[in-house]
């Protein structure tokens, strides 16, 4: 049966090409959306331009016959904004206020409404990623859903970069007699992906254990490359943090993602293996260091000063590590050190989209409050001889349109995960302090 969906104004906002996503369905954009984008589309973000593709979406279906309409869609169904289901005196029995949202659902009660006294009514679906839309669609009787489609997976069963495998006892000695293990011996019935790390444990209860990495190819376990000794006076304390070490320090790895909660050590270890690539091995010419400046207040256009003092604030987690790593005394003393250098870059990412960086090791910090379009912009300027390492943590997003499954980094990790030149790694355990760890873990 065909059903009716009535889109939000924030799932255009989100994906401008969600009108494609309804098979054969009706799809109805009340015109106070068509309001609210316009309000939008001046906006120097990646809101703003979904709202001005969207716009240029909808122009050139006018070509197809009148909006109001409906014109037909390629996928079967039809696409209409609506202007004649605007009546609010239904909605006023329950909210009184008529605010946009309370616009959008009158729109699709008067369609229910209006389908219920149909021989074979359609079933009226609001489609919103605003929960309190969705709540009052409840209240008034509406099905409502939040817009699935640009979720990339269920942040439950994201991709964690390792495995922990229960074997036979021989299976580690013959790791150890031959420093190699074949990923066919091992029966899995699912692939095991490159680069991916594997932890064997004896299934009989010993202490007995190994520590494998997926080769690139995908076929053979092989040891970690690297020795754990610490760089930079840090050194790996728990296996997962072991692992990112050895993703950060391949040169063969252009792409490494990490994930994991607040005091994993997921920028420490980054800053440091990138100092240490950089200062030390003299492989990359630059250590480029850049975090989204999403404000959970007034952005920095409000604070006083040049540039520099205006992105201190947002960078200050930056040089909280810097300082610690270069070990400085003093406040304003990692200012010196870093100028004295001149081959470390702390910057916001607003100051690196449309460059082309060639060899440079780049790390951008906070990168779940990336879209999916503002993370390809990132890595697709990567250039040759360059590594870049996206970290963050799903669970912490100040974006007002993404979650744990539809933002950026998140997306990198799964579009990714299949190759050979990438590498991921979940930190799950918090090394900052008992005092952090819990906080993480219980608040």
């Amino acid at each position: 049966m065909k059903k009716i969906y009535v889109l939000d104004t924030n799932v255009l906002l989100q994906d401008p090409n969600a009108v494609f996503a309804f098979e054969d369905n009706d799809v109805i954009i009340p015109a106070i959306v068509l309001e609210e984008m316009d309000t939008k589309k001046r906006m120097a973000d990646e809101i703003g331009r979904n709202a001005r593709y969207a716009s240029r979406l909808l122009d050139g279906f006018r070509a197809k016959g009148r909006l109001q309409d409906g014109v037909l869609l390629e996928n079967g169904g039809t696409l209409k904004v609506e202007l004649n289901h605007r009546s609010f005196t239904k909605m006023q029995e329950v909210f009184g206020e008529m605010t946009n949202d309370n616009r959008i659902l009158a729109v699709a009660l008067n369609y229910h409404m209006e389908e219920q006294g149909k021989e074979h009514p359609k079933p009226v679906v609001i489609v919103s990623k605003d929960t309190l839309v969705r709540i009052k669609a409840d209240v008034l009787g509406l099905p409502a859903q939040d817009y699935m489609s640009d979720r990339v997976v269920s942040y439950s069963e994201m991709y964690t970069g390792c495995v922990t495998l229960m074997v036979h006892p021989s299976i580690i000695d013959e790791f150890y007699s031959f420093r190699f293990l074949s990923v066919k011996s091992l029966n899995l019935g699912y692939p095991l992906f490159p680069n991916e790390f594997v932890i064997l444990k004896d299934e009989m209860g010993t202490s007995k254990s190994a520590l494998l990495k997926v080769n690139a190819e995908g076929q053979k376990l092989e040891p970690l490359f690297l020795s754990n000794d610490p760089i930079w006076g840090i050194g790996a304390r728990n296996a997962q943090q072991r692992m990112a070490l050895e993703l950060l320090l391949n040169d063969e790895i252009p792409l490494v993602t990490m994930t994991g909660k607040a005091g994993t050590g997921k920028t420490l270890l980054a800053v440091a293996a990138g100092l240490m690539k950089v200062e030390d091995d003299r492989k990359y010419k630059k250590l480029l260091i850049a975090r989204p400046v999403v404000p959970m207040g007034k952005d920095i256009g409000y604070l006083p000063g040049e540039k520099e003092e205006k992105l201190r604030p947002w960078m200050q987690p930056i040089y909280d590590n810097l300082e610690f790593l270069f070990d400085t005394k003093k406040p304003g003393d990692i200012d010196k050190v870093l100028a004295g250098l001149g081959s470390i870059q702390v910057e916001a990412l607003t100051y690196i989209r449309g460059r082309s960086i060639p060899g440079q090791f780049i790390i951008i910090d906070e990168a779940q409050n990336l879209s999916r379009h503002e993370v390809k912009t990132i890595v697709s300027r990567v250039g040759e001889g360059s590594k870049i390492v996206l970290m963050g943590d799903p669970d912490q997003i100040d974006h007002p349109y993404l979650d744990a499954s539809s933002n950026g980094l998140t997306y990198v990790v799964e579009r990714f995960k299949e190759e050979s030149i990438a590498g991921h790694i979940m930190l799950e355990r918090g090394e900052r302090s008992k005092l952090a760890q819990l906080a993480a873990d219980l608040l």
